[in-house]
């Protein structure tokens, strides 16, 4: 008889730990298939240092075929399921087909960017999500300072040295806070720019402040560095238009600026919503054992499941990495338990703390909830990052040591044009649909 066949889509955090868990448990007892646009998991912690050009793109991408060995890895977006035939169906980079059918089925599609309904930010905006998103930000802010020091215009200088990040959690602080940094030191060393004022950059969040989801304190330790660096932090505030030109904020003002980087956040993969399953703010129902509910043999963990949260009864988990992969981990061991192999387990977890890189040697972090800032935070933070990364760590060290004593490189690479990167991730080139029992 054929072994039994489990599907996992999406290899982000929880899906690459629901592979990795599986792969060490079952090994030849079951066949473990794995499909995922790329062939690498990508730590997203650190992308906003491979666009501070901090880490080199390798170093955060983790090999999936050199890392789970006894994994069957398909490159391909999937493009349909249908539950009630356990078949789901994928195309590959080439454009070409594929269709397989499973025993067992783990959702980690995960999430994309979330966008506004506000006029200009789809065609004008920056996203930072991938990969791709990270190489062509890197390239765009360099070749603003390059052309900055090239122009003879007063506000076309001034308007290519102006930066807006909108959206400050996470990732828009760390973005802003490696940013600065590394655009500062460019313009240094930019003769036509000697002597000026320095390059402008803006936070803005509609929340009352940076790190909204996080504790006060270390808010308030973002803040701090933040604005030391002199980045200029308008919370309460909105962007109302976006244009080539620059952005309309909803006070009034207007800033000159060619770049508009998005960071309002994220929402689950389009593939959800074509699912034909029920949703919880547009994340797919699960149950504390993270089924699906109808289709028993269908998990789902990550960003793209509405996870109850059982340390907060009525509400369903964040979707942040610490929780994707400890659902990866779960996922992986129910799926096993619906097999025979254990009892199924809820998933249930208290956050050990939170950490948020500033960049040089600045950090907030709250390990076991006990707040720390400056180089102690920084040290904390990477030695999370190191022991969460599941590879590349001597190769992501030595790269945070030669950043320490040697200079940047600075360069445009021209890799990913702006075409290559478009906010919406439902524009007609990349589309999804998916089929459901009576659909």
């Amino acid at each position: 008889m054929s072994p039994v066949r489990i599907v996992i889509v999406g290899a982000g955090f929880a899906g690459y730990q629901a592979a990795r868990t599986l792969s060490r448990t079952v090994r030849d007892a079951a066949e473990i298939v794995l499909i995922n646009p790329n062939d690498y998991f990508l730590y997203l912690p650190l992308l906003p240092e491979v666009a501070a050009g901090v880490l080199e793109p390798r170093r955060v991408s983790v090999s999936l075929t050199g890392t789970l060995p006894h994994v069957r890895l398909v490159l391909g977006e999937v493009h349909s399921l249908d539950l009630a035939g356990r078949r789901v169906g994928w195309e590959d980079p080439e454009g070409n087909r594929g269709e397989m059918s499973y025993d067992r089925l783990v959702l980690s599609v995960g999430s994309v960017n979330k966008l506004l309904p506000i006029p200009g930010v789809a065609e004008h905006a920056h996203g930072f999500r991938g990969m791709p998103e990270a190489l062509y930000l890197r390239d765009h802010v360099t070749r603003q300072i390059e052309m900055a020091g090239n122009t003879e215009d007063p506000r076309e200088r001034a308007a290519r040295r102006t930066f807006v990040v909108v959206g400050a959690g996470y990732t828009g602080t760390e973005v802003a806070a490696h940013g600065v940094l590394f655009i500062d030191a460019l313009a240094r060393k930019n003769t036509a720019l000697r002597g000026t004022a320095p390059p402008r950059w803006l936070l803005v969040d509609v929340a009352p402040r940076i790190l909204p989801g996080l504790d006060e304190r270390l808010s308030r330790t973002a803040d701090r560095v933040l604005r030391r660096r002199g980045v200029e932090v308008r919370t309460g505030t909105s962007v109302k238009e976006a244009t080539s030109e620059g952005v309309l904020l909803d006070d009034g003002e207007f800033i000159d600026t060619r770049s508009l980087i998005w960071c309002v956040g994220v929402r689950p993969d389009p593939l959800v919503e074509n699912l034909g399953l029920a949703t919880e703010h547009g994340r797919l129902k699960v149950d504390q054992y993270l089924a699906v509910p109808g289709h028993p043999e269908v998990l789902a963990c990550g960003d793209a499941a509405a996870v109850p949260d059982l340390t907060r009864p009525g509400e369903v988990t964040a979707m942040t990495a610490q929780h994707a992969q400890r659902q990866g981990r779960t996922a992986a061991h129910n799926t096993l338990a619906s097999l025979g192999k254990g009892t199924p387990k809820p998933y249930k977890h208290h956050d050990l703390g939170f950490t948020v890189d500033l960049g040089g040697v600045q950090a907030a972090a709250d390990p076991l909830h006990i707040p720390l800032s400056g180089p102690l935070a920084n040290a904390v933070t990477r030695g999370y990052h190191l022991m969460a990364m599941p590879g590349n760590r001597v190769r992501v060290a030595a790269d945070w040591l030669l950043d320490a004593v040697l200079p940047r490189q600075a360069v445009q690479l021209g890799v990913v044009p702006s075409w290559a990167v478009p906010l919406d991730t439902e524009s007609p080139e990349v589309v999804r649909t998916a089929r459901a029992p009576g659909r």
